[in-house]
């Protein structure tokens, strides 16, 4: 009783700050960054330990330089605050997992959760118990069922290690692959074709065989699920809420709004900054791809995923709308929707980071807070434009890819000579 009071403490001095210019969660957490990456090499050192008792000889060798390779750039990631500590979101997820555990007893005890700075609606958990909860499934998704029915997919995955045995299957394929590379040296006639054929079937089994888990992972989670107290019918709500979600909002920018927010007192809008390449002249029919993308792809169809569930557990044949939220959720929903710019300017995207922002203030949310964010991207697109890297941080405009609203969108920004954007920059840095 006493923790969740003061989980609503918490959430309620946060939404109480957004009378004010909301203020970005603090990653000044080095003591607890530092006492997560000692934890985390100690598991993993057992991790490696076990792993060479398990599989000696030359798998288990390779299998230690897997872990020990991803430990490296885990930890990297770490340092680089792609994580936050300590947050609002971190008692939501444990009381979801706590949740998740009522008659379920191979769910382990020792998971350790860490929220990320991702505007994903995803999560993942690691060989170790190591369970990584992306804050983009706060905003994106509609309730505490839905968030914990993600959960319960991904402890369908731990649950049956498929961590472990992709990294096996790695190994296997690449010992494979060194005997049929040698081949071609030998015999060289063709050998190019015959080398990417190696590629491209490896990428195609990576693909079967990620869908099977996939499919398997949802069908374990959910029987996790449906033995707690969450409602069934979210879990297939779940993934539907998933097949909408789009990485670029595919909500119309106003040519208006470009007017209303670049017209500054020093830099009169220019109507040529508006214009459009003309696409037209390429014939995309003549493309002829050299991968499949059906083949490649490593989760099935949501439909598929659906359809699977329902032939297994016939209770899901019934449709139900999507649960209210409850309010420390709603809270939390806020939250995460405030911290997307942070967490893209956090990521480098700055360039989708400036088309968020348009998009929030065109909707008259939080002018003084979003109008800051375009400085700072703004300053990190002038810095990037001024050393000759900015295809790092801003889309090229691609046709076949992307909506109408966000090609008008690169067209603007590339149009932008380096003494516009400083201008742009200077003007919401001060400002702010």
């Amino acid at each position: 009783m006493i923790k969740k009071l003061m989980f609503l403490l918490s959430v309620f001095y946060v939404v109480t700050c957004f009378g004010q210019t909301y203020k970005a969660i603090d990653t000044a957490d080095y003591l607890q960054r530092k006492e997560f990456l000692k934890i985390f090499s100690l598991n993993n050192e057992s991790l490696i330990k076990k792993s060479k008792a398990d599989y000696p000889g030359k798998k288990g060798s390779e299998l230690a330089k897997v872990y020990k390779n991803f430990e490296k750039d885990f930890t990297q990631k770490v340092k680089d605050k792609n994580f936050v500590f300590n947050s609002v979101f971190d008692e939501k997820v444990k009381s979801l997992i706590n949740g998740l555990r009522k008659n379920n007893s191979q769910i382990p005890q020792d998971l350790k959760i860490l929220i990320a700075r991702d505007n994903t609606p995803n999560a993942y958990c690691f060989a170790d118990g190591t369970f990584v909860i992306n804050m983009g499934l706060f905003n994106w998704l509609n309730n505490d069922d839905q968030v914990a029915a993600v959960i319960a997919h991904e402890l369908g995955h731990k649950i049956s290690d498929h961590s472990l045995k992709d990294f096996i299957s790695l190994i296997d394929h690449n010992q494979t692959d060194r005997l049929l590379v040698q081949n071609i040296k030998y015999d060289k006639d063709n050998s190019n074709k015959r080398a990417f054929d190696i590629l491209k079937n490896r990428i195609y089994k990576n693909g079967i065989e990620n869908r099977k888990q996939e499919m398997q992972a949802d069908s374990l989670g959910y029987a996790i699920f449906k033995k707690s107290s969450f409602r069934p019918a979210e879990f297939v709500n779940t993934l539907k809420r998933l097949e909408d979600f789009d990485t670029i909002s595919p909500r119309t920018l106003k040519l208006d709004t470009y007017k209303k927010y670049f017209s500054l007192p020093n830099q009169e809008f220019k109507e040529k900054w508006l214009k459009k390449e003309d696409f037209s002249l390429y014939n995309y029919n003549h493309y002829k791809e050299k991968l499949n993308k059906d083949s490649v792809r490593s989760h099935p169809e949501i439909s598929l995923r659906v359809d699977n569930l329902r032939k297994i557990f016939p209770e899901l044949k019934t449709e139900e709308k999507d649960g209210k939220a409850s309010d420390s959720f709603a809270a939390l929903e806020k939250i995460a929707r405030m911290e997307t710019l942070p967490n893209f300017y956090n990521s480098e995207d700055y360039g989708v980071g400036i088309y968020t922002s348009l998009q929030y203030l065109q909707d008259g949310e939080e002018e003084k807070y979003y109008r800051s964010w375009l400085g700072k991207c703004f300053s990190k697109i002038y810095e990037a434009r001024k050393n000759y890297n900015l295809n790092r941080y801003l889309d090229r405009v691609d046709p076949k890819n992307q909506s109408e609203s966000y090609q008008q969108f690169l067209n603007f920004m590339w149009n932008l000579s380096l003494d516009e954007i400083k201008n742009i920059a200077d003007f919401y840095k001060k400002e702010s």
